[in-house]
């Protein structure tokens, strides 16, 4: 089976999200296509989409702008999967906490931008994460934080007793990278039925 994965490419980590999904494609026996998504047209052939992490509102504004952003709500209100990490989780939230951010609304949540500190202050963790065995090598830079979950989410992993990993039905957010290491286990955890340590 081959899975047409879509990421969101106006910013971010785009090729190491696209090795990410194939790894964890290929950890089930299946291949995945994937697909940069610069404009409008693409993301309804999607089987799963990731948005990754950038600027926020540069991201925010540019899927707006392009008519993205209704094809991303289309496709979570159809039940398909989404990862959406570090930028993707704020512009996925209900409320980012800026203005310049028009939220796509897709996690019942609350973000604070760089609540982890600028560029400087990044650092890799082992976090905790439900679903997954063993600890994951979590990479934060410039990380938002998670302040208020909605009743409906599942809180999958905390640091510092805030939440940094969250699913809102077919949506997983991250605060932290997991494209920035060799680990596939969270777009496993967001795209496949098994979780296989």
């Amino acid at each position: 089976m081959t899975l047409r994965a879509g990421v969101l490419a106006v910013q971010g980590d785009v090729s190491e999200h696209g090795d990410a999904i194939e790894r964890a494609a290929a950890a089930h026996d299946q291949t995945a296509e994937v697909v940069e998504i610069r404009e409008a047209g693409l993301v309804p052939d999607c089987d799963v989409l990731l948005l990754p992490g950038g600027e926020s509102t540069t991201i925010s504004r540019l899927i707006h702008r392009e008519d993205i952003a209704e094809e991303i709500e289309s496709h979570v209100e159809a039940g398909k999967p989404v990862l959406a990490t570090c930028a993707g989780l704020i512009v996925s939230a209900t409320d980012a906490q800026d203005d310049r951010v028009d939220t796509l609304n897709i996690i019942d949540v609350s973000v604070e931008r760089n609540a982890f500190g600028r560029q400087k202050d990044s650092f890799e963790a082992p976090l905790d994460v439900d679903g997954l065995e063993d600890s994951f090598p979590a990479v934060f830079i410039r990380a938002p934080v998670i302040d208020y979950v909605g009743d409906d989410v599942e809180v999958l992993a905390t640091w510092d007793d805030r939440p940094v990993a969250v699913r809102d039905g077919p949506v997983v957010g991250t605060s932290f990278h997991p494209e920035l290491t060799e680990d596939p286990r969270i777009h496993d955890l967001a795209f496949f039925d098994s979780v296989e340590s």
